[in-house]
């Protein structure tokens, strides 16, 4: 299980000093949303925010999710400013294929998010270039949002295909994760949570400390 706390839920007046209790709780894998405001309605940090937190931690994995159009403008950049993990949505391109290849040649992971009104098998056509998939669990464009109805379904549609295809990419799951859904997100083939208000932030805990919660509780799951 890698658990993924997504910034967009941190205090944007302490996001630096959050960042630094999120790491302190042994979190080696960022999950930072990119949104223009088109896309979505929402807007959020610019792609320099991976310079920052690379700058500062080397080692800590950058998984950036591009909510945004024409996500082809932004891959030259995040590559300079050292993002590992790029994925885009599936309706934000016409080239997907393109994308993903060019994503992968610059030497990040690449993957395509599924929106929850979108079909699982969307993905056939370009499934064997694909590093990970990213299921939204929520309608994408901002935190906060209830684990909508039928998502386990659609994962375990998701990990069916995987399996009909020997495919290798991983599922990360972006939504609405709280610890009874990270249960059966994880026993249903996830390996990425994206978590947030429910699992790490606004606990009654300290960050470092509910990033180790978290990461215990998970690791029982069998």
């Amino acid at each position: 299980m890698i658990n993924a706390p997504s910034i967009a839920n941190c205090d944007l007046l302490n996001i630096g000093k959050q960042i630094d209790e999120i790491i302190a709780g042994n979190v080696t894998f960022l999950h930072i949303d990119l949104m223009d405001g088109n896309y979505v309605s929402n807007l959020l940090f610019p792609t320099s925010i991976v310079k920052a937190i690379k700058t500062k931690y080397p080692n800590i994995i950058t998984d950036v999710h591009l909510m945004v159009n024409n996500p082809d403008n932004y891959i030259d950049l995040l590559k300079k400013y050292g993002a590992d993990y790029v994925s885009f949505h599936i309706d934000s391109t016409s080239f997907v294929t393109r994308l993903l290849t060019k994503i992968r040649n610059k030497g990040m992971k690449g993957g395509v998010a599924i929106n929850p009104s979108q079909r699982i098998d969307i993905i056939e056509p370009f499934i064997n270039y694909l590093d990970y998939v990213v299921l939204m669990t929520v309608e994408p464009g901002y935190a906060g949002q209830i684990f909508m109805e039928g998502s386990l379904e659609r994962l375990d549609e998701l990990n069916k295909l995987r399996e009909k295809y020997n495919a290798k990419f991983l599922i990360s799951i972006d939504g609405g994760i709280d610890y009874p859904n990270s249960r059966e997100c994880l026993k249903r083939g996830a390996e990425i949570l994206v978590t947030g208000i429910y699992t790490v932030f606004n606990q009654t805990d300290s960050l470092t400390e509910a990033c180790i919660r978290f990461e215990k509780e998970m690791s029982r799951i069998k």
